[in-house]
C-alpha cells in the first residue's frame, strides 16, 4: 500500500512539474509574441498585428535588439566598489523614468536579457556631448549625480546611463573603450 502511495504522489508530482514548466514557456512566448505584435503595429500599420505564434528564430531576434550601456567617467578615478554602485543608481534611475515614460522599451529591454555595457569616457564635457548626441537619436539617458559623501566632490556627474535599439546606442557610444 505504501509503495502504490509513494508511486502515485511521485507520478502526480511529476505531472504537476511538467504543466508548470509547459505554462511558464507558454506565458513567455505570448508575452513576446505580444510585444513584437505592439512593436510591428506601432510602424504605422495598424493591421500589422500577427495572431501567429513566435517562431524560435524570431524569439532569438529579440534577444539582440535592445542594450544599455553604462558611460562612466575616468577622470574622477573612483574605486571599484564606488563605480559599481554609481552604475547601479544611473541603471535603477534610468529604469524608474522608463517605467513612466517609455514602458514598452523598457519592456523590449527585459525581453532581451537586459543586457549591459560598461564603458569609459574622460572628462564631464564629453559625456555631455554624448547625452545631447543620444537626445538627437531619441535614445533616453539618465546622469547619475553623486552626493559627495566618500570619494569624490558633490554634484559629481558619475556615470550616464543610455538605453535603446543596438544600432542607435552604438552610434551614441560605439566608439568608447570598455572599462
Amino acid at each position: 500500500m505504501d509503495l502504490v502511495w509513494l508511486i502515485s504522489v511521485l507520478l502526480l508530482g511529476a505531472a504537476l512539474g511538467f504543466y508548470i514548466s509547459t505554462l511558464r514557456q507558454t506565458r513567455q512566448i505570448f508575452a513576446l509574441s505580444k510585444s513584437v505584435a505592439i512593436n510591428a503595429g506601432s510602424s504605422g500599420n495598424k493591421k500589422t498585428k500577427s495572431k501567429e505564434p513566435l517562431e524560435i528564430e524570431k524569439l532569438a531576434d529579440l534577444r539582440k535588439n535592445f542594450k544599455m550601456v553604462l558611460v562612466v567617467r575616468n577622470d574622477l578615478k573612483m574605486g571599484k566598489g564606488k563605480i559599481a554602485a554609481q552604475c547601479s543608481h544611473a541603471t535603477l534611475g534610468l529604469y524608474k523614468k522608463l517605467l513612466q515614460r517609455a514602458p514598452r522599451a523598457l519592456n523590449r529591454w527585459e525581453y532581451c536579457a537586459q543586457p549591459k555595457v560598461v564603458v569609459k569616457i574622460e572628462s564631464e564635457e564629453e559625456m555631455l556631448v554624448l547625452q545631447e548626441r543620444a537626445k538627437t537619436l531619441k535614445l533616453p539617458t539618465h546622469i547619475t549625480i553623486d552626493a559627495g559623501k566618500t570619494q569624490i566632490a558633490p554634484n559629481s556627474r558619475t556615470v550616464m546611463a543610455i538605453l535603446g535599439p543596438v544600432d542607435n546606442v552604438d552610434e551614441v557610444t560605439g566608439g568608447l573603450k570598455l572599462m
